[in-house]
């Protein structure tokens, strides 16, 4: 499994090849799929960029996703675009169109309630284990453990020196991860030490601009489809491949 990550916290600052209106995210999802991917993680976002896990906002961006492309699609629910958890809680509730799957990330306040009640909606839920949190040991005594779609391994860790052994803590931490599927990730300069590491283990794994903004020679990426290619091409080896169809932003 290669997931997709198309935009996370990124914003235009960031550049034009970060795509924000479901317009974009649906070409951006549609190319990177092309390349390799087997499933995509989006943030959507207001019409002004902003992050909002509103119905109204959501909607838009997994129609859109969903027009072009057959694999499953996720949202987070990451506590920075709703603090207060009951006010998170109550936008997951007034979701009307659904996600394959969402991210929660366990160390957040109230990530059990968002997750029990995507779990009774019938919702895929990533659990979210981020490096240098509890979300391990919050996850690993957690009654819902073992009915999640999947352990997202987030390695915080953005020095490429110490990345992967950041990982390999992170993937001791979580043990037999109640059984469940575990996707490995990095992100900055961690991002390609933690995909090779995750290539040799036999782990899923995501790449995308969430992630990281480069290609694995330090050149800049021009889109999404550009970096899964570069990991679906060489795997646990990759290199930049050269710019093809999936690329060019059609």
């Amino acid at each position: 499994m290669v997931q997709v990550c198309l935009n996370g916290r990124r914003s235009a600052a960031d550049g034009a090849a970060v795509p924000m209106s479901p317009a974009e995210l649906a070409r951006s999802a549609a190319d990177a799929v092309a390349a390799g991917a087997t499933s995509v993680h989006v943030h959507p976002r207001t019409p002004c960029g902003h992050e909002s896990l509103s119905p109204r906002v959501l909607a838009p961006a997994l129609e859109a996703i969903r027009a072009r492309v057959r694999v499953p699609v996720g949202v987070t629910t990451g506590a920075w675009a709703e603090p207060d958890p009951a006010a998170r809680l109550a936008r997951v509730r007034d979701w009307s169109v659904l996600p394959d799957f969402a991210s929660v990330n366990w160390h957040e306040p109230g990530a059990e309630d968002v997750a029990g009640h995507l779990l009774e909606r019938g919702v895929g839920v990533e659990a979210g284990i981020w490096s240098g949190t509890d979300g391990a040991a919050r996850f690993a005594a957690s009654p819902l453990a073992s009915r999640v779609l999947r352990v997202l391994a987030e390695v915080t860790d953005p020095d490429p020196a110490t990345a992967e052994a950041s990982a390999r803590t992170l993937l001791v931490e979580l043990g037999t991860a109640a059984g469940r599927p575990v996707l490995l990730h990095g992100e900055e300069g961690g991002t390609w030490p933690v995909l090779r590491l995750a290539g040799r283990l036999g782990l899923a794994t995501r790449i995308g601009l969430e992630d990281t903004l480069l290609l694995p020679d330090g050149r800049r990426a021009a889109s999404n489809a550009e970096l899964v290619a570069a990991w679906t091409v060489a795997g646990p080896n990759p290199v930049a491949p050269p710019v093809s169809r999936a690329d060019s932003g059609r």
